[in-house]
Protein backbone atom coordinates (compact mmCIF):
# COMPACT_ATOMS: atom_id res chain seq x y z
CA UNK A 1 0.00 0.00 0.00
CA UNK A 2 1.30 3.12 -1.34
CA UNK A 3 1.57 5.77 1.71
CA UNK A 4 0.71 9.57 0.51
CA UNK A 5 3.10 12.18 0.08
CA UNK A 6 4.22 14.10 3.15
CA UNK A 7 2.97 18.08 3.04
CA UNK A 8 5.15 20.49 4.68
CA UNK A 9 4.40 20.63 8.72
CA UNK A 10 3.84 24.76 8.12
CA UNK A 11 0.87 24.08 5.96
CA UNK A 12 -0.65 21.93 9.34
CA UNK A 13 -1.06 25.62 11.26
CA UNK A 14 -0.69 24.33 14.51
CA UNK A 15 -2.34 26.70 16.68
CA UNK A 16 -0.32 26.25 20.18
CA UNK A 17 1.89 23.09 19.47
CA UNK A 18 2.43 20.70 16.24
CA UNK A 19 0.30 17.78 17.38
CA UNK A 20 1.34 14.90 15.98
CA UNK A 21 -2.18 13.46 15.45
CA UNK A 22 -2.27 16.29 13.26
CA UNK A 23 0.52 15.58 11.24
CA UNK A 24 -1.31 12.04 10.85
CA UNK A 25 -4.56 13.19 9.72
CA UNK A 26 -2.80 14.88 7.22
CA UNK A 27 -1.10 12.26 6.14
CA UNK A 28 -3.94 9.60 5.52
CA UNK A 29 -7.62 10.23 4.60
CA UNK A 30 -8.82 7.80 7.48
CA UNK A 31 -8.07 7.56 11.10
CA UNK A 32 -5.07 5.44 11.81
CA UNK A 33 -4.69 3.99 15.26
CA UNK A 34 -2.00 2.29 16.71
CA UNK A 35 -2.12 -1.36 17.53
CA UNK A 36 0.36 -2.58 20.42
CA UNK A 37 2.43 -5.87 20.00
CA UNK A 38 4.33 -7.55 22.38
CA UNK A 39 6.83 -9.87 20.14
CA UNK A 40 8.54 -11.37 23.31
CA UNK A 41 11.56 -9.63 22.45
CA UNK A 42 14.19 -9.07 25.35
CA UNK A 43 16.46 -6.08 25.89
CA UNK A 44 20.18 -6.08 26.31
CA UNK A 45 20.33 -4.28 29.28
CA UNK A 46 18.25 -7.29 31.02
CA UNK A 47 19.52 -10.65 29.54
CA UNK A 48 23.22 -9.88 30.60
CA UNK A 49 24.38 -9.51 27.10
CA UNK A 50 24.84 -5.36 28.01
CA UNK A 51 23.76 -5.64 31.66
CA UNK A 52 20.88 -7.15 34.58
CA UNK A 53 18.02 -5.56 35.90
CA UNK A 54 17.21 -3.01 33.02
CA UNK A 55 16.59 0.33 33.12
CA UNK A 56 15.99 1.64 36.93
CA UNK A 57 12.52 3.23 36.11
CA UNK A 58 10.96 0.38 33.95
CA UNK A 59 8.50 -1.86 34.56
CA UNK A 60 7.02 -3.16 31.04
CA UNK A 61 3.81 -3.97 33.02
CA UNK A 62 2.45 -0.40 32.89
CA UNK A 63 1.95 0.32 29.29
CA UNK A 64 0.71 -3.44 27.72
CA UNK A 65 -2.96 -3.76 26.66
CA UNK A 66 -4.56 -6.63 28.04
CA UNK A 67 -4.61 -7.88 24.63
CA UNK A 68 -1.07 -7.78 24.11
CA UNK A 69 0.69 -11.06 25.50
CA UNK A 70 3.65 -12.30 24.02
CA UNK A 71 1.98 -15.65 24.23
CA UNK A 72 -0.11 -15.04 21.74
CA UNK A 73 1.09 -14.50 17.77
CA UNK A 74 1.48 -11.37 16.00
CA UNK A 75 -1.46 -11.48 14.13
CA UNK A 76 -3.59 -12.34 16.99
CA UNK A 77 -2.42 -9.55 18.82
CA UNK A 78 -3.74 -7.58 15.67
CA UNK A 79 -7.08 -9.03 15.33
CA UNK A 80 -7.69 -8.44 18.86
CA UNK A 81 -6.28 -4.89 18.89
CA UNK A 82 -8.36 -4.16 16.06
CA UNK A 83 -11.78 -5.81 17.97
CA UNK A 84 -10.43 -3.77 21.12
CA UNK A 85 -10.47 -0.25 18.71
CA UNK A 86 -13.36 -1.14 16.17
CA UNK A 87 -16.36 -0.37 17.97
CA UNK A 88 -15.18 3.25 18.34
CA UNK A 89 -14.20 3.91 14.99
CA UNK A 90 -16.24 1.93 12.21
CA UNK A 91 -13.13 2.91 9.30
CA UNK A 92 -9.99 3.47 9.93
CA UNK A 93 -6.22 1.86 9.23
CA UNK A 94 -3.81 0.45 11.37
CA UNK A 95 -0.02 1.05 12.65
CA UNK A 96 1.25 -2.40 14.34
CA UNK A 97 3.13 -0.80 16.84
CA UNK A 98 5.77 -2.79 18.58
CA UNK A 99 6.43 -1.86 22.16
CA UNK A 100 7.37 -4.18 24.55
CA UNK A 101 11.13 -4.03 25.49
CA UNK A 102 13.42 -3.76 22.34
CA UNK A 103 11.93 -4.36 19.01
CA UNK A 104 15.23 -4.36 16.91
CA UNK A 105 16.95 -7.08 19.37
CA UNK A 106 17.23 -10.23 17.64
CA UNK A 107 18.21 -11.69 13.88
CA UNK A 108 17.53 -9.88 10.96
CA UNK A 109 15.49 -13.12 9.58
CA UNK A 110 13.68 -13.17 12.48
CA UNK A 111 12.61 -9.29 12.58
CA UNK A 112 11.86 -9.01 8.89
CA UNK A 113 9.36 -12.46 9.55
CA UNK A 114 7.65 -10.55 12.70
CA UNK A 115 7.11 -7.00 11.04
CA UNK A 116 5.79 -8.93 7.74
CA UNK A 117 3.55 -10.78 9.57
CA UNK A 118 2.18 -7.51 11.35
CA UNK A 119 2.40 -5.54 7.85
CA UNK A 120 -0.18 -8.41 6.04
CA UNK A 121 -2.98 -8.19 8.04
CA UNK A 122 -5.74 -6.30 6.29
CA UNK A 123 -5.59 -2.68 6.72
CA UNK A 124 -2.22 -2.30 8.67
CA UNK A 125 -0.80 0.14 7.02
CA UNK A 126 2.75 0.98 8.57
CA UNK A 127 4.93 -0.17 11.82
CA UNK A 128 5.85 1.81 15.06
CA UNK A 129 9.06 0.14 16.01
CA UNK A 130 10.09 0.94 19.69
CA UNK A 131 13.84 0.15 20.81
CA UNK A 132 17.01 1.01 22.03
CA UNK A 133 19.69 3.56 20.07
CA UNK A 134 22.34 0.79 20.62
CA UNK A 135 20.23 -1.98 19.03
CA UNK A 136 20.28 -0.81 15.30
CA UNK A 137 22.13 -1.35 12.33
CA UNK A 138 22.75 -0.41 9.06
CA UNK A 139 21.44 -3.52 7.51
CA UNK A 140 18.19 -2.94 9.70
CA UNK A 141 17.80 0.41 8.92
CA UNK A 142 18.14 -0.25 4.99
CA UNK A 143 15.03 -2.66 5.65
CA UNK A 144 13.42 -0.33 6.95
CA UNK A 145 14.42 2.38 4.47
CA UNK A 146 13.12 -0.09 1.74
CA UNK A 147 9.58 -0.83 3.63
CA UNK A 148 9.12 3.17 3.84
CA UNK A 149 8.57 2.53 -0.05
CA UNK A 150 5.30 1.07 0.47
CA UNK A 151 4.35 1.79 3.84
CA UNK A 152 4.49 4.31 6.91
CA UNK A 153 7.76 3.32 9.13
CA UNK A 154 8.91 4.70 12.35
CA UNK A 155 11.84 3.83 14.52
CA UNK A 156 10.91 5.08 18.44
CA UNK A 157 13.73 5.34 20.47
CA UNK A 158 14.08 5.87 24.50
CA UNK A 159 16.07 8.68 25.00
CA UNK A 160 15.09 9.23 28.41
CA UNK A 161 17.54 12.17 29.29
CA UNK A 162 20.24 14.21 27.69
CA UNK A 163 22.44 14.28 30.41
CA UNK A 164 25.34 11.62 30.54
CA UNK A 165 25.23 11.64 34.12
CA UNK A 166 21.86 11.05 34.39
CA UNK A 167 21.49 8.26 31.84
CA UNK A 168 24.52 6.93 33.78
CA UNK A 169 22.57 6.78 37.39
CA UNK A 170 19.26 5.00 36.00
CA UNK A 171 21.45 2.39 34.16
CA UNK A 172 20.57 3.18 30.27
CA UNK A 173 23.48 1.29 29.31
CA UNK A 174 24.50 3.85 26.91
CA UNK A 175 25.13 7.93 26.46
CA UNK A 176 23.72 10.89 24.78
CA UNK A 177 25.77 10.06 21.91
CA UNK A 178 24.65 7.20 20.66
CA UNK A 179 21.23 8.22 20.67
CA UNK A 180 22.39 11.28 18.64
CA UNK A 181 23.97 8.77 16.15
CA UNK A 182 21.11 6.83 16.16
CA UNK A 183 18.67 9.56 15.02
CA UNK A 184 20.69 10.81 12.38
CA UNK A 185 21.79 7.82 10.51
CA UNK A 186 17.78 6.53 10.59
CA UNK A 187 16.76 10.15 9.46
CA UNK A 188 19.77 9.55 6.62
CA UNK A 189 17.41 6.66 5.59
CA UNK A 190 14.26 8.27 5.54
CA UNK A 191 12.87 6.73 8.08
CA UNK A 192 10.51 8.66 10.59
CA UNK A 193 12.08 8.98 13.89
CA UNK A 194 10.25 9.30 17.05
CA UNK A 195 11.53 9.86 20.72
CA UNK A 196 11.20 9.69 24.04
CA UNK A 197 11.72 11.82 27.13
CA UNK A 198 11.41 11.61 30.69
CA UNK A 199 10.69 14.63 32.65
CA UNK A 200 12.06 14.83 36.21
CA UNK A 201 14.96 12.17 36.37
CA UNK A 202 16.42 11.86 39.98
CA UNK A 203 19.05 14.55 40.65
CA UNK A 204 18.05 16.67 37.44
CA UNK A 205 17.20 20.20 38.28
CA UNK A 206 14.80 22.41 36.48
CA UNK A 207 17.57 23.82 34.22
CA UNK A 208 18.99 20.57 33.57
CA UNK A 209 15.08 19.44 32.13
CA UNK A 210 14.95 22.58 30.27
CA UNK A 211 18.32 22.19 28.36
CA UNK A 212 17.02 18.90 26.65
CA UNK A 213 14.98 20.75 24.69
CA UNK A 214 17.72 22.65 23.13
CA UNK A 215 19.30 19.44 22.75
CA UNK A 216 16.51 17.69 21.09
CA UNK A 217 15.84 20.33 19.08
CA UNK A 218 19.03 20.11 16.97
CA UNK A 219 17.98 16.50 15.91
CA UNK A 220 15.72 15.20 12.60
CA UNK A 221 13.44 14.01 15.26
CA UNK A 222 9.38 13.48 13.50
CA UNK A 223 7.86 13.16 17.04
CA UNK A 224 8.71 13.63 20.82
CA UNK A 225 6.22 11.74 23.45
CA UNK A 226 7.10 13.69 26.74
CA UNK A 227 6.89 11.48 30.10
CA UNK A 228 6.39 12.79 33.46
CA UNK A 229 8.61 10.47 35.85
CA UNK A 230 6.42 7.59 37.74
CA UNK A 231 7.42 5.62 40.58
CA UNK A 232 6.48 2.27 39.71
CA UNK A 233 6.31 -0.90 42.24
CA UNK A 234 8.73 -3.31 41.67
CA UNK A 235 11.35 -1.14 40.04
CA UNK A 236 15.18 -0.04 41.05
CA UNK A 237 13.57 3.57 41.03
CA UNK A 238 11.13 2.81 43.56
CA UNK A 239 13.65 1.15 45.78
CA UNK A 240 15.83 4.55 45.13
CA UNK A 241 12.83 6.78 46.37
CA UNK A 242 12.32 4.48 49.41
CA UNK A 243 15.66 5.22 50.54
CA UNK A 244 16.61 8.28 48.99
CA UNK A 245 13.79 10.49 48.73
CA UNK A 246 16.05 13.91 48.77
CA UNK A 247 17.26 12.88 45.34
CA UNK A 248 13.91 13.21 43.57
CA UNK A 249 10.97 15.88 42.81
CA UNK A 250 7.50 14.47 42.39
CA UNK A 251 5.66 17.44 40.37
CA UNK A 252 2.47 18.28 41.52
CA UNK A 253 0.19 17.83 38.03
CA UNK A 254 0.11 22.34 37.80
CA UNK A 255 4.21 21.98 38.49
CA UNK A 256 4.48 20.37 35.99
CA UNK A 257 2.69 21.32 33.45
CA UNK A 258 4.65 24.87 33.63
CA UNK A 259 7.15 22.74 33.49
CA UNK A 260 5.81 20.82 30.19
CA UNK A 261 5.03 24.37 28.57
CA UNK A 262 8.49 25.90 29.54
CA UNK A 263 10.19 23.12 27.61
CA UNK A 264 7.98 23.16 24.88
CA UNK A 265 8.49 26.75 24.19
CA UNK A 266 12.40 25.85 23.97
CA UNK A 267 11.26 22.73 21.83
CA UNK A 268 11.58 23.24 18.11
CA UNK A 269 8.32 23.65 16.44
CA UNK A 270 8.76 21.53 13.97
CA UNK A 271 8.78 18.02 16.12
CA UNK A 272 5.67 16.84 16.69
CA UNK A 273 4.34 16.13 20.36
CA UNK A 274 2.36 13.16 20.49
CA UNK A 275 1.95 13.15 23.83
CA UNK A 276 3.04 15.22 27.30
CA UNK A 277 2.24 12.37 30.29
CA UNK A 278 1.65 8.55 30.69
CA UNK A 279 -0.35 6.65 32.72
CA UNK A 280 0.57 3.78 34.59
CA UNK A 281 -2.10 1.36 35.75
CA UNK A 282 -2.80 2.56 39.66
CA UNK A 283 -1.79 -0.85 41.09
CA UNK A 284 1.32 -0.12 40.21
CA UNK A 285 1.92 3.37 40.45
CA UNK A 286 3.12 4.79 43.61
CA UNK A 287 3.73 8.42 42.77
CA UNK A 288 2.72 10.65 41.58
CA UNK A 289 -1.01 9.81 41.53
CA UNK A 290 -2.90 13.56 39.94
CA UNK A 291 -6.22 11.11 39.52
CA UNK A 292 -6.65 12.80 35.39
CA UNK A 293 -6.65 11.18 32.31
CA UNK A 294 -4.20 11.53 29.46
CA UNK A 295 -6.45 13.35 27.39
CA UNK A 296 -8.03 15.35 30.94
CA UNK A 297 -4.06 16.34 31.27
CA UNK A 298 -3.62 17.71 27.37
CA UNK A 299 -6.54 19.65 28.10
CA UNK A 300 -5.36 21.65 30.88
CA UNK A 301 -1.99 22.03 28.76
CA UNK A 302 -3.94 23.86 26.26
CA UNK A 303 -5.52 26.19 28.54
CA UNK A 304 -2.68 26.82 30.26
CA UNK A 305 -0.61 27.71 26.81
CA UNK A 306 -3.56 30.10 26.01
CA UNK A 307 -3.54 31.54 29.61
CA UNK A 308 0.17 32.42 29.25
CA UNK A 309 0.09 32.90 25.63
CA UNK A 310 2.79 30.75 25.15
CA UNK A 311 3.54 28.42 21.88
CA UNK A 312 5.71 25.94 20.81
CA UNK A 313 9.53 27.24 19.77
CA UNK A 314 8.84 30.72 20.79
CA UNK A 315 11.76 30.40 22.14
CA UNK A 316 13.67 28.22 20.14
CA UNK A 317 16.78 29.11 17.92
Amino acid sequence: MKQPILPPLNNLKPERYLNYNQVLKSEFTERVQKISINAGFSCPNRDGSLGTGGCTYCNNQTFSPEYCKATKSVSEQVKEGISFFHHKYQAQHYLAYFQSYTNTYDSIDNLKAVYEEALSYPNVVGLVVGTRPDCVSNELLDYFAELTKKYYVMIEYGIESTNDRTLEFINRGHDYARAEKAIRDTAEHGIRVGAHIILGLPKEEREDILLHAGNLSQLPITSLKIHQLQLVRGTKMAEQYSKHPEWFHLYTANEYIDLAIDFLERLNPDIAIERFVSQSPKNLLIAPDWGLKNFEFTAKIEKRLKERNARQGRLFS
